[in-house]
């Protein structure tokens, strides 16, 4: 019978990371013997070889590499349950963990969750951005309860319900010579200097993407992180920029900006909420899903 404690697959991931026995064992706070000893019995636990000793440490093998991934994956659900219970006490009622990409956050979340957080004042939310294919991977995997994702993802084994249609459009200073269009595609703007987003940004990841498809590079001048903050680089003339539809629209009128719809097939995106199993979800997050629903 296969019986592994959390001491056991702590070691073992310190283990892993530390590339030695020995150095896993004193991350530990383990004697070598009994370390070495425990690394023996997970070994012949499973009926294989979790380690490969090399002359200067040891690295996971195949079977060591799926443990590593399930003993980080239960020591950080522990975490959370623990700060989660810890949060009980305190009085809160639910914990949800969503995830979303840029334009969502940005655009379309911040009116909304602060219409539920209004109404259910013991229920947190853990808000994160990450690029689309993290966040479908993270609840697949349950490290998140819900997903807001583009549609440029695969997304099967979860379900989905549609949330909001996501625009795409260049923005300009009014006196660019770009200004006159209505439309155009990417590749006609990609000699432009750019005003973009914050390395580590879901859509500017996304449109990087994209441009190197075309086989090219951004020419980023500015980066920031904010959909106003590109706009008022923009209007000076610096740089055109990529944003969704509804924040052109917003600073539009304040600024002297133009928007200019994107044709590419890409740059209308279907954002879409996802969940591992909706049935599974605990109420609170339901409620989430059932609100952000709700809100369009």
């Amino acid at each position: 019978m296969m019986r592994f404690d959390l001491t056991d697959l702590r070691l073992f991931l310190h283990v892993a990371e530390a590339g030695s026995i020995t150095g896993g064992a004193q991350r530990s706070h383990l004697a070598l013997a009994s370390a070495s000893a425990r690394i023996r019995g997970m070994e012949d636990a499973l009926g294989v070889p979790l380690l490969e000793r090399e002359r200067r440490g040891v690295r996971p093998t195949p079977a060591g590499r799926a443990l590593v991934h399930h003993a980080r994956t239960v020591l950080e659900q522990l975490e959370r349950m623990r700060g989660e219970l810890g949060e009980y006490a305190h009085g809160l009622k639910g914990h949800v963990r969503l995830l979303s990409n840029t334009s969502a956050l940005t655009e379309f979340l911040p009116e909304a969750l602060s219409s539920f957080l209004t109404d259910h004042p013991n229920i947190n939310i853990d808000l994160e951005e990450r690029l689309s294919y993290e966040i479908v991977q993270a609840v697949a995997e349950g490290r998140a309860d819900i997903g807001i994702v583009s549609d440029s993802v695969d997304l099967e084994g979860l379900e989905t319900f549609p949330f909001r249609l996501d625009q795409l459009v260049v923005v300009t200073a009014r006196a660019h010579p770009l200004a006159a269009r209505r439309e155009l595609r990417f590749v006609e703007v990609l000699d432009q200097d750019f005003v973009g987003l914050a390395s580590g940004s879901a859509l500017q990841d996304y449109l990087a993407e994209h441009a190197a498809r075309s086989g090219r590079r951004l020419k980023l001048r500015v980066r920031l992180r904010s959909f106003d903050a590109i706009c008022r680089m923009v209007e000076r003339d610096i740089g055109i920029g990529v944003v969704p539809a509804t924040a052109a629209r917003r600073y539009q009128k304040s600024m002297a900006i133009r928007g200019l719809r994107l044709t590419d097939s890409w740059a209308r995106r279907q954002l879409t909420l996802c969940v591992r199993r909706f049935a599974e979800l605990p109420g609170h997050a339901q409620q989430l899903v059932q609100h952000l629903r709700a809100s369009n």
